[in-house]
């Protein structure tokens, strides 16, 4: 199956791949976080691993990207490791590993949560509709924004899992919806310190720094972890482009590399990173990589900790080995979710309207096997627990 994808790929395979937490304790984390979102050290370590035994070249970003233009030529199949949003959980338990083991990585930055004690809409809703379910509150739909009803509906109802609603109410309405959300589900619940998650803090200046000097490199993520594709031309350059000037400001690095949020992009959002000096953009599409294709639309796998669990609930390292090599992919077990969408903004009475913005977007066809979650998880084949 692995020569198989490399020939698809045009003789190398290039593997990236995609962290968000790296914890010391999963199964007390499990119950206070999105699962998807969520690998322990050890598992982690033992991914890094696992690649470099299948022969892979644990390499950079830049790497990949040289070899898909032929600049370069790779004697192994390449694996790129990245991480999305810059927990601190990514400073505390994966960067000793990285170091320990050589193996470089990438992280993209939403810069306006660094050096702050905010947390990620993702997972401030996560908290809040926890504390629902924990207090069986019945919301009053009357108070809060219209859209509501979408994200509580299926979860209330016993429909969808918390983390599945959220993803799919994410990848559908721009920041501002959530931020009303939060503010009027807080208000409801009476407010409290106990309505904003403790977990899920990001890294500050100094880590950042203290990380790019042993060599491990930084991309843009927007400022405030804004869906792209939601927001109006101004929104979408000026999240990206403020979120280059800050790397480059507090860092002192150039900033050349960006991850879609939610995975998603658009024809007017490459537009803005090709002309603003950006060699890449990562999306989360779980599909294979190929020598010649566009570096701005880089496919990546997001693995979690169950994505390495075996039939008895212990590590596998057969299980890690198939979805590194893509096994389920080759066999048509899996169905990647297209990350190209259309550009919507905002219309003047608060719905979305299509942009003129030229659109290649590919069909998403229906997808009844797709199993969700988290924030910026492609298809997955395991339920979180």
């Amino acid at each position: 199956m692995a020569a198989y994808r490399r020939s698809q790929s045009g003789g190398r395979r290039i593997l990236i791949v995609s962290y968000h937490r790296v914890v010391s304790d999963f199964t007390g984390e499990l119950q206070r976080s999105i699962p998807g979102l969520l690998i322990s050290q050890e598992t982690f370590r033992r991914h890094l691993e696992e690649a470099h035994a299948a022969g892979f070249e644990l390499a950079s970003i830049g790497d990949a990207v040289d070899v898909m233009h032929g600049r370069r030529v790779a004697k192994k199949d390449l694996c790129v490791v990245t991480f999305d949003d810059g927990y601190r959980d990514v400073y505390r338990h994966a960067y000793p590993v990285l170091k320990e083991m050589g193996v470089p990585a990438i992280t993209y930055l939403p810069t306006a949560f660094i050096n702050t004690d905010k947390r990620f809409n993702h997972d401030r809703l996560f908290h809040l509709l926890r504390r629902v379910q924990e207090r069986r509150f019945r919301p009053f739909y009357d108070s809060l924004p219209a859209p509501a009803l979408q994200l509580l509906g299926p979860i209330l109802s016993g429909q969808k899992t918390v983390s599945a609603s959220l993803d799919d109410f994410i990848g559908e309405h721009p920041t501002r919806v959530l931020t009303d959300i939060i503010d009027a589900l807080e208000q409801q619940l009476g407010g409290g310190a106990d309505l904003v998650p403790e977990q899920g803090d990001v890294m500050n200046w100094d880590e950042v720094r203290r990380m790019a000097r042993d060599g491990f490199e930084f991309g843009a993520h927007t400022l405030g972890h804004t869906v792209l594709t939601l927001e109006p031309q101004e929104v979408v350059e000026r999240e990206i482009l403020e979120s280059k000037r800050a790397i480059e400001r507090e860092v002192g690095i150039i900033v050349r590399d960006f991850a879609y949020c939610n995975g998603w992009y658009s024809d007017e959002v490459i537009r803005v990173l090709s002309a603003n000096g950006f060699r890449s953009g990562v999306t989360t599409e779980d599909m294979p990589n190929r020598i010649g294709g566009d570096p701005f639309t880089l496919k990546r796998k997001v693995l979690w900790e169950n994505f390495s669990l075996g039939m008895l609930g212990d590590y596998s390292s057969a299980l890690t080995g198939c979805q590194l090599d893509d096994c389920f992919g080759v066999l048509g077990m899996s169905s990647p979710v297209p990350g190209k969408r259309p550009h919507f903004i905002s219309a003047p009475a608060g719905g979305n309207q299509l942009s003129s913005a030229p659109a290649r977007v590919s069909p998403n066809p229906a997808n009844s096997n797709e199993i969700v979650v988290g924030p910026e998880t492609a298809t997955t084949l395991q339920e979180a627990p």
